[in-house]
């Protein structure tokens, strides 16, 4: 008998079983899922920040390069715009107002802001929820009321303030007529308004400390001067530093209030004595039609300012976390 007449056939393959393609599709899908889905997630916010947000930075900067006229032409000129700034007299005075009233306001309110958080980190206050809920109260209300409330306040013949300075003998002052006290009145309406708003972002930080640190502090006699000193500032500084920046960034584009102070006057009072770096913009690109292209120079200069503070910021941040 020969070999392959004993030699049995192979039996043939079986057939593939019919759930399997669809497997394959559903891994595919899900791996495209995992991969790309994110990234349709994230893409409204990116597609409104390009229409509304990158496309008016690069058009503002392209108006900066040009002598431009709103209601005419506009003729290339390059970085004349950004060396006419530095022989500004009236963009150097608005620039010591902002930071003159970035000054006044930011110091006062993160020192109170850091107390009130450390106040309402306490294990013994009662009603917690409802001071952190009032606390924040004067940031929800409109900046234009507050503006317009602060301004009758600070009324020369008929406001609150200078009806309790008369009890100690001080005259009527002109709060809107002299640099210092427009500052004053302004840093006043920014203090209230934004303190709370701070206050909850501190607080924030505070409750992510971790309480051990705490017991372990009180176990070995440190009092609570001494754990907020030696634990809680420590542990708070890249919050401290991430509002101290927010402030800043607040601060240089501070429009409303000013404005509204001067009522309407976008000069900032007679002599410019309280006109903001972001008033100047205005009065610069939207005021005067034939200076456009200047007005985008200032507020490209605004938008420096800012990112310059903003690296110093991730400087100290990595400094710290090392």
């Amino acid at each position: 008998m020969s070999l392959s007449a004993t030699t049995a056939p192979p039996s043939p393959a079986p057939p593939p079983h019919p759930t399997a393609p669809r497997r394959r599709r559903g891994s595919l899908l899900n791996r495209l899922d995992l991969k790309y889905s994110p990234y349709l997630y994230i893409a409204p916010f990116f597609l409104i920040f390009g229409i509304f947000g990158l496309y008016p930075m690069l058009r503002t900067a392209w108006m900066s390069l040009h002598d431009w006229d709103m209601i005419g032409d506009h003729s290339f000129i390059g970085i004349d715009n950004y060396t006419r700034l530095f022989g500004d007299e009236y963009f150097w005075n608005a620039l010591v107002n902002t930071f003159g009233i970035f000054l006044l306001s930011t110091i006062p309110q993160l020192l109170l802001a850091l107390f009130l958080a450390n106040l309402l980190n306490r294990t013994f206050l009662r009603a917690k929820t409802f001071f952190r809920m009032s606390i924040f109260i004067p940031n929800v209300v409109s900046v234009a009321a507050v503006a317009i409330v602060f301004g009758m306040l600070y009324q020369r013949d008929f406001g609150l303030f200078n009806w309790l300075l008369s009890f100690f003998g001080v005259d009527a002052i002109d709060w809107n007529g002299e640099r210092w006290s427009s500052w004053t009145a302004l840093a006043t309406m920014v203090n209230w308004r934004w303190t709370g708003y701070n206050t909850l972002i501190l607080l924030a930080g505070m409750q992510a400390i971790p309480k051990d640190l705490y017991e372990a502090a009180a176990i070995d006699g440190a009092s609570q001067w001494r754990q907020f000193w030696q634990i809680t500032l420590p542990m708070l500084k890249p919050t401290f530093i991430f509002v101290v920046i927010l402030s800043t960034i607040g601060g240089m584009q501070l429009f409303t209030e000013p404005l509204l102070f001067a009522n309407g006057n976008i000069l900032g009072g007679d002599q410019r004595q309280f006109q903001t770096l972001a008033m100047y913009m205005y009065e610069m690109g939207i005021v005067n039609l034939n200076t456009a292209g200047y007005g985008a120079a200032v507020a490209w200069a605004i938008f420096m300012i800012i990112v310059l503070v903003s690296l110093i910021n991730f400087v100290l941040v990595r400094r710290t976390a090392k």
